[in-house]
């Protein structure tokens, strides 16, 4: 067995990259090889030389001292590109105004909202009694929370219904494990009662000192029982108030529009239930309807009825009506009717009108329906552009409020009166030194090699010459029904200042589309997810948007996937992959139901217990097809205690790579030791994280600082 080394080289070797002015100043990490047998119960096998990289306690000091090494080695490397990362990060940075406050909403008399202070990494969470103009009511100050802590967030955060109590829910970790704590907001007084082990989903019941949350299994993460806590008593005598058998559904809990039920919901990929009791007395859960598998619904309540979003005889979502106490799906009546051409995404009931979410043409639009029957369409100004619902607390208004954004219009925040017609600006995301009329959006559609239109949201600065020399940095996901839209960031104006292109693919395996475009690109479809993008990319070199070796790529998680998919299919392609906390190891990882999300995700992927799914998702899966050839650069990125994409996936997926990649340009990979699924917690420090990956990239592209020769 090879021993693993890391060995700074005294000179330089010889070998440059093209366009680059990184040099391999060191030798990489070499991960000892240890074969091991993995077995599928129908009997196939498979060996994986790098399985021992899995510590589920994350101690092995074999292990870490691995992952230590590519840090290093990432270090060494990228050392020539310190003076661009800075600059990239004092460019990011010095866009956002750091004094940044969200738009308050109101909510039972109070003015809630979320503020930033000049220099500070976390949020303050703030409200004022009846008026912005009242005294300020300070409910979490996160910054002094996570002071001295590697990691920390904040997840939910409730005030009880007499407007007294604060729970909240946060997590030092960064595995989503978190602890439940409460305050009193007359007094400041924190309270001794803490309940560990939770997700961050809380809800008050009515009485003001009864509070339900939802516990995990310690092993797999899982939601897996709803309890609820008194105040004041030990949390080893709260009461269990439902438990979830099946393992394959995700479970939440919240309140009606009208606050008068207390709902636990329960979802799979293909299948939901939903149980309610009245807030006053929380006692009995009633099931609105059973579930049924491949039947999906969602319900809220106002105004005396349920109102269910649901695909029942509907691909494309319908919703309906039902009485308060229906129990049963036999009593649902139609209210907004199937469309094959429009995907519902959701709704928010008011008092007077109703406002549907909805996808058309790939584009998301703001359906208002008025209780006489009209309807009109929320209005947009560009060609490609993200809408959507915003905070809407209270249902006894005329007031819609929504957010718009596109990819040179930053997050706006809007209200519109819908009996009058007035629009209000409340706010438009400040970002220093921007100037949107120097920046310009455009769509366009590529064919895909099975003749499907793949939609393209693109984005770039003006004087952009379409002649095939440009630089592309092209984005997708195109997983789990998740829709990318064309919204505003602002870390990519940097890039856009060089003369980069940015491309959002928004390919099969997310809803852009519609249901059919999620549906054709998960299960037996996913390779469709890939091809696409791929697909995308050709069709984009052809119009000239691109050179054809000037093309980087990204995703993270199941976009991670995607990353080590085309690298695989199409290597020569792409001349640098940003892979971020990357799903690169799929029928090891499905095969292990004790990790966490295996079991919610066997219609996602397909269960590879099963010898069809076993034997396609071996075809795509990055690390069972890494093969001798030549790959792109690669900058990979993960984080030691990621819940979702367990940091071995990554580190093995490298660690293959290393032994089968014929090619010359730099792999490298970072392992942020103190973080999980989203990386550092903070709001600049992530940005040390994107600058030092796009120095990377522009360095591989070959892109000049502007102004230089």
């Amino acid at each position: 067995m090879k021993p693993i080394y890391f060995l700074l080289a005294a000179t330089l070797l010889m070998t440059t990259f093209p366009s680059s002015a990184l040099s391999p100043v060191a030798t990489a990490p070499d991960a000892a090889k240890k074969p091991h047998e993995v077995k599928a119960p129908f009997g196939a096998t498979r060996n994986d030389d790098y399985y021992w990289l899995r510590d589920d306690d994350r101690k092995s000091p074999e292990m870490l001292a691995y992952l230590n090494a590519e840090n290093a080695y990432t270090d060494a490397v990228l050392a020539p590109t310190k003076p661009l990362q800075e600059k990239l990060y004092n460019e990011i940075v010095g866009r956002i105004k750091q004094d940044d406050a969200s738009v308050p909403y109101r909510e039972r008399g109070y003015w809630y909202y979320t503020r930033f202070e000049t220099g500070k990494d976390y949020p303050i969470q703030a409200r004022r009694k009846g008026s912005m103009d009242a005294p300020e009511e300070i409910l979490l100050d996160v910054n002094a929370m996570a002071e001295g802590k590697g990691y920390f967030s904040v997840g939910d955060a409730q005030v009880s219904q007499d407007n007294k109590l604060l729970a909240w829910a946060d997590d030092a970790v960064g595995r989503r494990q978190y602890v439940i704590r409460f305050k009193n907001l007359e007094t400041g007084e924190t309270y001794p009662d803490t309940i560990g082990g939770v997700s961050a989903n809380l809800v008050w019941a009515d009485d003001n000192k009864t509070l339900f949350y939802v516990e995990n299994d310690p092993e797999t993460l899982l939601t897996v029982r709803v309890k609820s806590h008194v105040l004041g008593t030990p949390a080893s005598a709260d009461k269990l108030v439902y438990e979830e058998k099946d393992d394959s559904f995700y479970m939440g809990i919240g309140r009606s529009r009208d606050d008068k039920f207390i709902c636990i919901s329960v979802e799979s990929t293909v299948s939901s239930e939903q149980r309610c009791a009245p807030a006053g007395d929380p006692s009995r859960f009633t099931v609105l309807a059973p579930r049924e598998r491949d039947v999906e619904y969602s319900a809220d309540h106002l105004d005396g009825r349920w109102v269910i979003r649901t695909n029942w005889k509907a691909k494309n979502f319908r919703i309906m009506t039902a009485p308060s106490a229906s129990t049963s799906r036999e009593e649902w009546k139609d209210w907004v009717a199937h469309s094959d051409e429009v995907y519902i995404e959701g709704f928010e009931l008011f008092d007077g009108f109703t406002a549907i979410s909805e996808r058309s043409n790939g584009l998301e639009r703001l359906r208002l329906l008025r209780a006489n029957g009209k309807e009109e369409y929320v209005k947009a100004d560009e060609p490609a552009y993200s809408m959507g619902l915003d905070v809407n607390s209270e249902h006894d208004t005329p007031w819609l409020r929504y957010s718009y954004t596109s990819m040179t219009t930053p997050a706006t925040t809007y209200e519109l009166n819908v009996e009058t017609g007035e629009r209000k600006q409340l706010k438009q995301q400040p970002v220093i030194g921007y100037d949107a009329s120097k920046y310009a959006t455009e769509r366009l559609w590529a064919t895909a090699r099975d003749g499907t239109k793949v939609p393209v949201s693109l984005v770039y600065k003006k004087g952009f010459e379409k002649n095939g020399k440009a630089t592309l940095f092209q984005y997708a996901y195109g997983s789990y029904g998740s829709s990318t839209d064309p919204g505003f960031n602002s870390t990519i104006v940097s890039l856009l200042d060089r003369g980069v292109v940015y491309a959002i693919a928004h390919i099969r395996g997310g809803q852009e589309m519609g249901r059919d475009w999620y549906d054709n690109g998960k299960l037996l479809h996913k390779k469709n997810t890939f091809t696409d993008f791929i697909d995308v990319t050709d069709t984009l070199v052809k119009q000239g948007y691109a050179a054809p070796d000037r093309v980087a790529a990204s995703g993270g998680s199941a976009g991670g996937l995607l990353m080590g998919a085309i690298a695989n299919m199409a290597p020569e392609k792409y001349r640098v992959i940003v892979s971020q906390v990357p799903f690169v190891d799929v029928v090891t990882t499905m095969l292990d139901p004790s990790i966490p999300l295996t079991t919610n995700e066997y219609d996602e992927w397909g269960n590879p217990e099963k010898k069809e799914f076993y034997d396609y998702i071996l075809t795509y899966s990055p690390y069972d097809n890494i093969s001798k050839q030549a790959y792109p650069a690669i900058f990979v990125g993960t984080g030691l205690w990621d819940s979702q994409v367990q940091y071995w996936e990554p580190a093995k997926y490298v660690a293959k790579l290393r032994d089968d990649n014929t090619g010359t340009l730099p792999l490298l990979f970072r392992i942020n030791m103190e973080a999980g699924h989203g990386g550092k917690s903070g709001r600049f420090r992530r940005y040390r994280e994107a600058a030092e990956y796009y120095a990377f990239v522009l360095d591989q592209l070959g892109v000049a600082e502007p102004g230089s020769h």
